[in-house]
């Protein structure tokens, strides 16, 4: 079980903003898809805020968010870096594992990606993930460069406020469609 002080919360802004996407999906009736809280336990709060400054992991989490989208399993975990790369270190075992198994199931897993400096999200699909991923741990990249991540599931943030990402997730689902090999 791993330790932690709370530094602030990285990624906290994507997240909220895909939460409120989430929420807004929900509300209309195009998804239904939920934030995956991190077990923890607090050992420390500080007792003027009340806020948690040290806490342990109870168990390792899965990914940050799972749900369905007209009738489509999806799940992903969001990662923001402010590099032109997203650090291999960033991403867990347990994370492509439970997206492996998630994808054995019939279901669509991805990073949902945001490069902070450049102001763009992506989707990156599990199965370049995957390939990239066991690249890394066998001596390879300890990176995704931003070259890797393809135009076509560029997310395009919408005037409104919402970070429509389901628009690219249908991209998503016709390269899955087109590079899954028929049995």
């Amino acid at each position: 079980m791993g330790y932690f002080k709370t530094r602030g919360l990285r990624g906290n802004a994507l997240e909220e903003l895909i939460n409120f996407t989430n929420d807004l999906y929900r509300q209309k009736g195009i998804a239904l898809i939920q934030k995956i809280p991190t077990p923890i336990t607090p050992v420390k709060k500080d007792s003027e805020t009340g806020n948690i400054t040290l806490a342990f992991f109870e168990k390792k989490s899965t990914v940050d968010y799972i749900g369905l989208a007209q009738g489509i399993p999806l799940c992903f975990d969001a990662k923001e870096t402010k590099q032109k790369s997203l650090p291999m270190q960033n991403i867990h075992e347990h994370q492509i594992k439970f997206m492996e198994d998630f994808e054995k199931q019939k279901g669509y897993s991805f990073l949902l990606v945001c490069f902070s400096a450049l102001g763009e999200y992506y989707i990156f699909p599990f199965d370049k993930l995957k390939k990239l991923w066991t690249n890394a741990q066998n001596g390879g990249k300890k990176h995704i460069p931003y070259n890797e991540f393809e135009e076509r599931f560029l997310i395009k943030y919408d005037n409104n406020g919402i970070l429509n990402y389901l628009k690219t997730v249908n991209e998503y689902i016709k390269y899955k469609d087109e590079n899954t090999p028929l049995i």
